[in-house]
Formats: structure tokens, C-alpha cells, sequence
């Protein structure tokens, strides 16, 4: 193994050498393939463009998400900034292990479901192009060996794969459910992902944190807490949403959907409308609550990342109807 993240830190030394104008340019691509950016297109197809969609959009990456978390913890490999000093840090401090990629992973499972969607060649190729784009960007800036990339452009073939194939038969099968039977499905399953990440720690008993991934990742952002790839925060986030999203969805369309078809000045409010809630219940709790490993922690993060889901499908929507931004309709368009 030590051949493997050598190579690639001999990999990562050469492309940074190529000149530090492309940083900045690699940290946009690396943005692009962000939570945070994700968060703020998903939503907007889903509340102006195409509500169903929008959705499936949001739980292919939650889904893919938690895997990729599992993955992380059952290969529990390290960022090349914390195995070693030669290489220089450019991105933001990262908590979580590093193989395989999540930004990888993710572009793959988001820009090609977008591409599937559109059906055309050129929408595959600017989708083929940012998945690239972000992979690499994440080996520039030091944040991921080649191989976490490669890893996770694979495992986002395959989810993606999986994602298209079974999508259909699964949600006729949850469609036929009671309201109340469709609740709990949906909690249990974001329970069993929570277990999945469970059962992939529970081969790491009697592994522990090498102390020179600690001090080279201190070292590389001092300022940053010392890190702990096997915090449960770090997959708390999509299994909370995807909770939150199913209830708000479920709810929503009890409530008669609403329709994407409206004037564009409406679409641009009912936009600013819903990102203002979801950026406030994204980032106002962090002045309260505190990452701490205990159990009240968890708990009440899972809860934040729930009213996450449950403002983007449906307490937003539902806001847009109040506020005649938006009209029902007998289904989601």
C-alpha cells in the first residue's frame, strides 16, 4: 500500500508544480462538487424546474452519500496531507477518511443523472467533463490520492447504475403504502443506512488513528479541530435529510403537489424564498450546537439535518402555495 500512496504523492508534487495559477481554477471545480453546491441547484431544479426530478436528484445523493461514508470507514485510508508533509495542503481541512472520493463519487451518481435526464451527447460530455474536472481538482489540492478518485468515479458508476435500474420498481412498490406505513419506512431506512456506517466501524476494532496522520493534519490547518474520521457527524447529514425530504415529499403531495409551471418572476421568488430558509437552517444552528460525541449531539443534529429535508420538499413548497408563488396541482410535475 505504502507503493500505492507514495506514487501518488510523487503524482500530486508534479501537478502542483505546474504553477499555482490553477488553484483557484481547481477550487472552483472542487466547489462545484461540494455539499454546499449541491444544496443549492438540487433544490432549485426541484422547486422551478421539475419537481420530480428535483427530488430523485436530492435522494440519489443522499443515498450515494451514505455509501460513500461506509466505504470511507471500511478502507479508513488517509488524505495525502495527512500521510505526509511533501505535498501542500490547498483546499479546506476535511475530516472524514479519503478512499474513495466522495467528490468523485458524487459527480458521477449528480451530473450523470442530470445527463440521463437530458438525453442529448453534449449534456454527457460536459457531465464526463466535470466529473473529471472535480477528480482532479481534488488531487491538485492535495485533498485525495489518484486512486480515492478513481475509486470513486467506479463506485459512482455503479450507484448510479443501481440508482437508474431500480428506482422505478422500488418507489411503485412505496407508492402502493399507506401514508403512515410510508413514514416509517422512510425512518427505518435512514436507520439502516446509519447501521450500515455501524457495521463498516466495527471491522476497524482494534485499529486506531496513526499519530502522524493527526500531526500532519494539524499541522497542514492549525486552526482547524484535530481530526476524527470515525465521528458519527461525519454521516449524519443524508441520513437526517433523506428522513426530512420523505416526510416534507409525503406531506406535500397530501396537500395536493404544487406545479413548476408559473411566471418566471415567480419562479425567481419562490428561489430566493426557499434558499433564504434552507441557508438559515443550515448555518444559524451552528452558533448552538456543538459537534460533541455524545448521544444528545447526534440526536440533535439528525434532527437540524432533518428540517433540512423536510424545508426542502415540503415546508418550502408549502410556503410558495401560501404566498401565491406557486399552485397545486393533482400531481408534482
Amino acid at each position: 500500500m505504502e507503493i500505492i500512496l507514495n506514487s501518488g504523492v510523487q503524482f500530486i508534487t508534479w501537478l502542483q508544480k505546474l504553477g499555482s495559477w490553477l488553484t483557484p481554477v481547481m477550487k472552483l471545480f472542487t466547489d462545484i462538487g461540494s455539499e454546499q453546491f449541491y444544496l443549492v441547484i438540487a433544490p432549485a431544479i426541484l422547486w422551478c424546474i421539475d419537481t420530480t426530478f428535483g427530488l430523485r436528484m436530492i435522494i440519489f445523493l443522499l443515498f450515494n452519500g451514505m455509501f460513500n461514508t461506509a466505504l470511507k470507514v471500511a478502507f479508513h485510508g488517509p488524505r495525502p496531507y495527512w500521510y505526509t508533509r511533501d505535498v501542500r495542503a490547498l483546499g479546506s481541512a476535511e475530516n472524514s477518511f479519503g478512499v474513495p472520493s466522495g467528490h468523485a463519487q458524487n459527480s458521477v451518481v449528480v451530473w450523470g443523472a442530470l445527463a440521463e435526464q437530458i438525453k442529448h451527447r453534449w449534456a454527457w460530455i460536459i457531465a464526463t467533463l466535470l466529473m473529471l474536472l472535480i477528480g482532479v481538482s481534488r488531487i491538485y489540492l492535495a485533498l485525495h490520492f489518484p486512486h480515492d478518485v478513481l475509486q470513486g468515479w467506479v463506485f459512482g458508476i455503479i450507484m448510479l447504475w443501481l440508482f437508474v435500474h431500480l428506482e422505478k420498481p422500488i418507489l411503485n412498490w412505496y407508492k402502493k403504502m399507506k401514508t403512515t406505513i410510508q413514514l416509517i419506512l422512510a425512518f427505518l431506512t435512514s436507520l439502516a443506512l446509519i447501521l450500515i456506517v455501524l457495521i463498516a466501524q466495527l471491522t476497524l476494532r482494534g485499529w486506531s488513528l496513526p499519530i502522524d496522520w493527526v500531526n500532519n493534519a494539524h499541522l497542514a490547518f492549525p486552526a482547524e479541530p484535530v481530526i476524527n474520521p470515525l465521528s458519527y457527524h461525519n454521516f449524519l447529514f443524508s441520513t437526517g435529510a433523506f428522513f426530512g425530504l420523505a416526510a416534507g415529499w409525503i406531506w406535500i403531495l397530501k396537500l395536493g403537489g404544487f406545479s413548476t409551471m408559473d411566471a418566471w418572476w415567480k419562479l425567481v421568488l419562490r428561489y430566493l424564498v426557499g434558499i433564504l430558509g434552507l441557508g438559515i437552517l443550515y448555518l444559524a444552528p451552528n452558533a448552538i450546537l456543538t459537534e460533541s460525541e455524545t448521544v444528545i449531539s447526534y440526536i440533535a443534529q439528525y434532527i437540524r439535518y432533518a428540517l433540512i429535508g423536510f424545508w426542502i420538499s415540503g415546508l418550502a413548497p408549502w410556503i410558495f402555495l401560501k404566498l401565491k408563488l406557486a399552485s397545486k396541482t393533482s400531481r408534482s410535475s
